[in-house]
């Protein structure tokens, strides 16, 4: 069938298989560029399917070799729909890595249920033994308690007042103001019982009393800080809140499996998850073109590269008063948000494509579903029925 993106809100709902191909392949041939020498070689993806969690598998895999098992939440392909990226992206992944001889395997479900776990488990047990690194990335909006069975949400809101500012609707390339009243104390609870790192410690502690962990383990959940006009709906807002409690959980897997365990600040980049968040996408398409001009730009797999190479692996850990891992340097340099500043209040519906790289925005956004390569003849009809061929469940 020929496949349109078809956008609603902030999600594209169509995905173009041959397009997610072409951009997993692109983060590939990134990562073979930038070998890690003593890398680690058996890796867990916790959220593994689309942006910083593919990266940091396709990292893994042709960056350091590294046998990958990854764990994702995605939809096949049913009745003449196509699947979702993240299944499109986890095809071309897997086919690439055993083109190359390495082992991929992947377990699609819920990853914060105790099934899941398991499966993992039994995995690692039966393929490798021991397993290196686990990286966390989920971004879920629901989250259902494996202990309870009761389900949260989370939600994107600031804490103590209302907050009012400019946002960009990315659908129509229009500004406007946008005024979002605070979360209640309930909705602030749920987002960081979804978003926190109580689920982080739960894969921690069954994966540590099932014996899987290697001695020279290591664990990494992602979080982003932002400059102070994002900090009302995000650091300081529920999901910050939530991030907070994810540096919690990692002094207290420190702490509790002697095991080293970190939580790295990423830049802002475009990606399901930020695309929700408002304000954020008219302050990535004004971060973008100031960090372009300086040369500092950066996608998901250069970051992770970086994060691997530099501070994982073969550089230095370099880790902020908190004890976090900051790769979002060259995002918080002081003359980028300098220049993010200046521009931030200039912005109106005629200058945006002159004073942002709206049109990167746009670009990277329908990349992540597949859509807008230069390389894929999208009038051609596609074969949406493809199968993962490492999937578990």
């Amino acid at each position: 069938m020929i496949i349109e993106p078809k956008i609603r809100g902030f999600v594209c709902i169509t995905a173009h298989p041959e397009g997610c191909a072409y951009k997993v392949q692109q983060e590939i041939e990134v990562a073979k560029a930038s070998l890690i020498k003593d890398g680690p070689k058996k890796v867990l993806v916790i959220g593994a399917s689309t942006g910083y969690g593919l990266s940091s598998r396709v990292t893994a895999s042709f960056s350091s070799g590294a046998d990958t098992i990854g764990v994702f939440f995605e939809r096949p392909s049913s009745n003449g729909k196509p699947a979702s990226a993240g299944w499109y992206n986890t095809v071309a992944f897997e086919a690439a890595a055993q083109a190359e001889g390495l082992y991929a395997k992947s377990i699609n479900g819920d990853a914060f249920s105790d099934e899941i776990k398991a499966s993992v488990i039994k995995t690692i047990k039966e393929d490798w033994g021991t397993v290196d690194c686990v990286i966390y990335s989920l971004a879920s909006p629901k989250r259902i308690d494996p202990k309870t069975g009761e389900a949260y949400r989370s939600c994107l809101k600031p804490v103590g007042e209302a907050f009012s500012n400019r946002d960009l609707d990315a659908n129509k390339g229009e500004i406007s103001d946008v005024t979002i009243e605070p979360a209640s104390e309930e909705e602030v609870a749920n987002t960081v019982k979804v978003m926190g790192g109580e689920d982080w410690e739960f894969w921690m502690k069954a994966l540590s009393e099932a014996g899987v962990l290697s001695n020279n383990f290591k664990t990494v959940a992602y979080s982003y800080i932002g400059p102070e006009v994002t900090w009302p709906v995000y650091k300081n807002g529920t999901i910050g809140t939530a991030k907070l409690d994810v540096e919690r959980a990692a002094r207290a897997i420190q702490q509790e499996y002697g095991v080293e365990a970190y939580v790295s600040v990423n830049k802002a980049v475009v990606t399901q998850a930020s695309s929700a968040i408002p304000v954020v996408p008219l302050y990535i398409s004004i971060l973008f073109k100031k960090m372009i001009e300086k040369g500092t730009h950066e996608g998901c797999i250069e970051q992770i590269v970086r994060l691997f190479k530099e501070r994982l692996y073969e550089g230095d850990m370099r880790l902020d008063s908190e004890g976090r891992i900051r790769v979002d340097d060259w995002e918080m340099d002081e003359a980028i948000q300098s220049a993010v500043a200046e521009v931030w209040p200039k912005v109106t519906n005629e200058n945006l494509r002159e004073l942002s790289d709206f049109d990167l925005y746009q670009k990277e956004f329908l990349a992540l579903f597949g859509f807008g390569h230069e390389g894929i003849d999208y009038s051609k009809p596609v074969e949406v029925d493809r199968p993962i061929q490492g999937l578990i469940v």
